[in-house]
């Protein structure tokens, strides 16, 4: 499946954009306030569908596979594990859902009023945020090996935060749609 990246980043009032290295660039924000950190990065659009035989996992499997692939990442790397949050993981899984349904486009439209809710429903207060979205991967293994190869996901998963949520969704035609949120507390 051939797969495209957008690419910029974003500092302030700043913006740099544009790379292109193999056919693929990144699509990273990075929102900078005196109080939050938030890194935003989004996994590739496949430009052209393939089928699939294989059978797909459920919701649940899903998100269990890819904490253990991004846990086994940081344990590698001399990070802790992040601790998946029931919190974290509504607000993902709702994006998600926004994403596949066609409601919101695949990105991260709503990031802060996403950090906002966890913040009043976890209390206390956040130190930094950051996001990962990805479409059309099949299993854990794809998503975090898509997110790996790519700085800004990358950066996001090695990145020094403690909790983590993440959602899943399908749509109609059977495309899976995936949000990681990653939260200091």
């Amino acid at each position: 499946m051939h797969q495209q990246f957008k690419c910029g980043t974003k500092v302030g009032l700043r913006e740099n954009k544009g790379f292109d290295s193999m056919n693929k660039t990144l699509f990273v924000f990075l929102i900078s306030t005196s109080l939050v950190v938030q890194h935003f990065a989004c996994a590739p659009k496949p430009t052209s569908s393939t089928s699939s035989t294989t059978s797909t996992p459920s919701n649940n499997q899903m998100v269990a596979d890819i904490l253990q692939l991004v846990n086994e990442h940081r344990r590698s790397k001399g990070l802790s594990a992040l601790t998946l949050n029931n919190i974290i993981s509504a607000e993902a899984e709702k994006h998600s859902q926004r994403m596949a349904s066609g409601r919101t486009p695949l990105g991260h439209d709503g990031f802060d009023a996403r950090v906002q809710s966890i913040t009043k429903q976890i209390g206390g207060s956040i130190s930094r945020s950051a996001e990962n979205v990805a479409y059309g991967s099949r299993t854990a293994q794809q998503v975090v090996s898509g997110w790996l190869n790519s700085p800004g996901h990358r950066q996001n998963i090695e990145g020094q935060f403690n909790l983590t949520g993440i959602g899943v969704a399908r749509n109609n035609k059977g495309q899976w749609y995936y949000t990681q949120l990653f939260i200091r507390k």
